[in-house]
């Protein structure tokens, strides 16, 4: 316990608490009392250990009355004293127990670990006899299965060289026999049989036979190039007809090296093209590029005959078909170049459009008849890759629609049919297209310079018609909203037939130029067609706002009522000033209308630019300027339209400076001059707000501007009465 009092009462215990300290107290440091009180937490007073024995007594005995049950109390605590002594004596020699009992567990563990011991040495001696017995066993078998894997490589080395002795001896007569069917087969063993003997080369045996191989892959090789040659350019070449030796031969040039089959092919495909170069050289008539469907339905038909002759003869892999035709690209685009370059100053558009129509369209037969594997892969000689077309050989004898390009179209008059957002030609990954048209890409400035006069022509028109087009919607002022300038939409339209044509024909350079031309239009017409219509206001006269200013200044100036009369008297002296006319006010909203659907329309013209382009040229397209300037036009219109109702207001105004004031001393229902203002204000916003009915934001900045004019005059005039500057005179 945390403190406590002891005595011992029998002597026999005197043994047990012979180490027993001589203070009767047992006072334990702070850390172990908090220790003993979180282990067993007690309220015994006397487990406190600043237990003080008086007042414990005295909490026992309060009173001289509660003395009457102190032998109770005696008793109860000898009890208690017993009880203590009796767990005492039972731990401490517990704990001598514990230690002999410790004692005895660790002799036992440590008999079990030597036996256990003893039992895994016993276990090991014996496996070390199992496997050496094993070795013993298996010694020999493991020397025959050397034995048998040498001898297995050695009569499989001996048939090689049977096999290859014999092959090569077989090869030189079959070769001298031109039995190519034989020699196809023979030919691939006994070229995977020399693979076996790479690391035997130093021997000479095998070295020689080596050197006889290649001689006699090379003299295949000329041997069937000499065959060809015969049968193609000799004197029976009029009248030759495929054959199975033939066929076969280039069998055996699939299994000979990879330029073997090249140059064959080379010469084949140049002798099936010379009577084109021949027929289309830049000398002849028909060579010029308006007969340059001649050269089209040429080889069209000329390699339908070629199919059906030697398709047979030579393998598919080959893609002999194929490989023509990319030859025959590769000669008229550089044929089609010199003669452009040459005789440059006889292209025109339609004649270059033409051009390039007709090819795109055979380009793109090409690309679904052929899957382009000769143009994107490298082949190497032997490879059993079988091409895969996309359309069937029927496809080259029937004509592909065809699209008309006119850079002359008429544009549509609806405005939805102006948007730039049109889908243009679906891009294909097949490498044919573009393949001959790349040699009309140094020329598109031709079709940029046709654009060019045809849009200055266009302007042209537009500027002649947008007086009638305007005076027609002068005459529906009164109902007529939502409505843009029929040359608008005409514009766009053609703006997005150029687009969707010139993406067809490049997205390069010439969209480059394509974009400049088209910015340089778009300002045209925001100047001359949108800017130089806006009806002139009459006069000289300065707005509404700029008089109050004059008028406030003069007063702080003079601070007399005389200076506001004098100058409302000069303005009232002068001759009216003319205004809008309904039609002109109608002519103005117009033209902003007309303004915000060219901005509009502008912004998507940007981004479809910036999307068909080649993206490495999408910084270049910048239309913010020309957006700039159909800003300005719209802002110019608002001006005018809130000068014009200044000037409608400002006599009202002039009336109202000339009362006398001073004479009045009740004040009536409504003045003269305000009704005057208000009658305009109902006459000329209604006609405003019907004709930008479709462009609400547009009148509400109109209502704003003139509110703050309203709203700067009524500031002025507040502060001068405030002032006192116009008691005299109001």
């Amino acid at each position: 316990m945390a403190s406590s009092t002891y005595a011992p009462e029998n002597e026999e215990d005197d043994d047990d608490y012979a180490d027993e300290p001589d203070s009767e107290f047992f006072n334990f440091p702070p850390e172990v009392q908090n220790a003993i009180e979180q282990v067993i937490p007690s309220t015994d007073p006397l487990d406190k250990p600043d237990f003080n024995a008086v007042n414990y007594i005295n909490s026992l005995f309060p009173t001289e009355q509660s003395l009457s049950n102190i032998d109770d109390v005696i008793n109860k605590m000898e009890d208690q004293i017993q009880f203590i002594d009796e767990e005492i004596r039972v731990v401490v020699r517990g704990q001598t127990n514990a230690g002999q009992d410790g004692r005895a567990a660790l002799e036992d563990a440590q008999r079990v670990i030597r036996k256990l011991f003893s039992h895994v040495r016993n276990i090991k001696e014996k496996s070390e006899k199992s496997e050496e017995t094993v070795r013993e066993i298996t010694r020999d078998i493991k020397q025959l299965d050397c034995a048998k894997r040498n001898l297995t490589s050695a009569i499989t080395t001996l048939n090689h060289v049977h096999m290859l002795f014999g092959g090569v001896e077989n090869l030189k007569i079959l070769s001298a026999k031109r039995q190519y069917g034989e020699i196809v087969n023979l030919l691939q063993g006994i070229i995977e049989v020399m693979t076996h003997f790479k690391n035997y080369s130093d021997i000479p045996q095998i070295a020689q036979l080596s050197v006889e191989v290649q001689e006699i892959q090379v003299s295949l090789a000329k041997q069937i190039n000499e065959d060809f040659r015969e049968a193609f350019t000799g004197p029976n070449a009029k009248n030759f007809i495929p054959t199975k030796q033939l066929a076969e031969a280039c069998r055996v040039v699939s299994v000979l090296d990879s330029k073997v089959m090249e140059d064959l092919l080379k010469w084949f495909i140049s002798l099936q093209l010379s009577e084109y170069s021949h027929l289309f050289h830049e000398a002849e008539e028909g060579a010029w590029i308006d007969k340059l469907d001649h050269r089209y339905i040429w080889f069209k038909k000329h390699l339908l005959q070629c199919e059906d002759k030697f398709g047979a003869m030579f393998p598919p892999h080959w893609e002999l078909s194929e490989r023509i035709t990319v030859e025959f690209c590769n000669i008229t685009r550089n044929e089609l170049t010199k003669l452009m370059t040459k005789r440059k100053n006889e292209l025109d558009v339609k004649l270059l459009l033409y051009a390039i129509q007709r090819t795109d369209n055979f380009e793109s037969l090409l690309a679904r008849r052929f899957s382009g594997v000769t143009l994107t892969n490298k082949k190497t000689t032997g490879s059993k890759h079988v091409s895969q077309n996309t359309a069937s050989e029927d496809s080259l004898k029937n004509d592909t629609e065809e699209t008309t390009f006119s850079p002359d179209s008429e544009a549509s008059d609806s405005a939805k049919d102006a948007s730039p957002n049109c889908d243009s030609k679906q891009e294909t990954t097949s490498p044919f297209h573009g393949i001959i048209g790349q040699c009309f890409q140094p020329f598109l400035y031709i079709y940029i310079e046709s654009l060019d006069r045809n849009l200055y022509e266009l302007m042209e028109r537009f500027v002649a018609d947008s007086k009638v087009e305007l005076s027609k919607a002068e005459a529906t002022c009164e109902t007529n909203s939502a409505a843009v300038l029929p040359s608008c939409a005409d514009l766009f339209v053609f703006y997005r037939k150029c687009l969707v044509q010139c993406t067809q024909l490049s997205n390069g350079q010439p969209m480059l130029s394509l974009a400049a031309t088209l910015k340089k239009y778009l300002r045209e017409y925001a100047n001359r067609v949108l800017q130089n219509n806006l009806p002139k206001l009459g006069g000289n006269v300065p707005s509404l706002t700029a008089s109050v200013s004059n008028i406030t200044r003069d007063l702080r100036d003079l601070s007399s009522a005389a200076v506001l009369i004098r100058d409302f008297s000069l303005r009232s002296g002068q001759s009216e000033v003319s205004r809008y006319t309904p039609q002109e006010q109608a002519r103005t909203c117009f033209i902003l209308t007309s303004a915000e659907y060219c901005l509009e329309t502008t912004q998507q013209l940007e981004e479809k630019l910036k999307e068909k382009i080649d993206p490495t040229l999408a910084d270049k397209i910048n239309l913010s300027q020309e957006q700039d300037i159909f800003h300005n036009v719209i802002s110019n219109c608002i001006q005018l339209l809130v000068q014009d109702l200044e000037m409608a207001c400002e006599p009202a105004l002039i009336a109202m400076s000339k009362i006398q004031w001073q004479n009045f001393e009740a004040v009536g229902d409504q003045s003269a001059y305000v009704g005057a203002i208000t009658t305009h204000l109902k006459t000329t916003v209604p006609i405003i707000r019907n004709n930008l009915a479709s462009s609400r934001k547009y009148f509400t900045q109109f209502c704003i501007k003139f509110v703050k004019v309203e709203f700067t005059l009524m500031e002025h005039l507040s502060g001068l009465l405030e002032s006192g500057k116009m008691s005299k005179t109001f």
